[in-house]
């Protein structure tokens, strides 16, 4: 499982990269796909979550893929058709589902939900589409929990130096972010008659021993210069800037330390899953 909080401040675009073949397990054992059920997936991205349950092969399911982003939704129509799975996807908003209600026998939403700004909204759209007594399953991290360590004091300053620049490109952007969404799930649930059932745990986390490679620092400069680019702001730009010089001297440090250098990443990802009740 990778992160990496210098280059985004949340789990966003990060979903390929830490899902692995337990959490594949972990999703199929809580939705419990059998023959001719429907399954929706919130947030689809580019097909991680079809692709991996594909693989399982389990007959006449029907998995459907909803994504905001339609150059997202594309992606993932062309990555299943090349692995021979039919799915079915539409680009769709979270708060607006385009589905009756009551039509799939289980939903589910994996890093979505802390990304919009009417979480209690999509907890009740991914409510109303699902079947009495089907399975709604909802993924998301403590985004204020999030664990930075560094040994040497440059690495302190540039995951500072990060946050002060993610947080005022966002503003800038107009994003709305519920940091710490994962926790709350089971009262989101509860308020939208989804009887909560268990809460697991996933730790996401990444540790470096000794100087970390040329081509880690040289993704993290691109990163910071892409967002730089991508914001009208000049105050946010200067942040920008700021950042980069921390992060330059971080590299440096990190260097010089040598066998003794040592990073830790870690967050938390809250699954909570639930059943409706009616």
């Amino acid at each position: 499982m990778t992160i990496d909080a210098l280059t985004s401040p949340t789990l966003k675009h990060l979903r390929a990269r830490w899902w692995n073949d337990d959490f594949t397990e972990f999703l199929a054992e809580t939705l419990r796909p059998r023959p001719g059920n429907r399954i929706l997936d919130v947030g689809c991205g580019e097909g991680t979550a079809e692709l991996r349950l594909g693989r399982l092969h389990v007959s006449q399911i029907r998995l459907v893929g909803i994504d905001l982003a339609i150059e997202r939704v594309a992606v993932a129509r062309q990555q299943t058709v090349a692995h021979n799975q039919r799915v079915g996807f539409a680009a769709a908003d979270a708060r607006r589902l385009p589905f009756r209600a009551g039509v799939f026998d289980s939903t589910y939403c994996v890093a979505v939900l802390q990304h919009l700004g009417d979480v209690d909204a999509a907890v009740g759209e991914c409510a109303r589409v699902t079947a009495a007594g089907g399975r709604v399953l909802a993924v998301e991290p403590d985004n204020q929990a999030r664990y930075f360590y560094a040994s040497t004091p440059s690495g302190a300053a540039a995951s500072d130096a990060s946050a002060r620049f993610f947080g005022a490109l966002a503003a800038a952007r107009g994003d709305v972010i519920d940091a710490a969404v994962g926790p709350r799930l089971p009262t989101l649930f509860v308020r939208h008659g989804i009887e909560p059932i268990e809460v697991r745990l996933f730790p996401v986390s990444r540790t470096r021993l000794g100087a970390p490679p040329a081509d880690l620092w040289s993704r993290r400069r691109d990163s910071v210069a892409h967002a730089i680019e991508q914001t009208p702001a000049e105050a946010v730009r200067e942040l920008g800037r700021e950042y980069l010089g921390r992060l330059a001297a971080y590299e440096a440090e990190a260097g010089q330390a040598g066998s003794a250098f040592v990073e830790i990443q870690n967050t938390m990802l809250f699954a909570t899953v639930g059943q409706k009740t009616e």
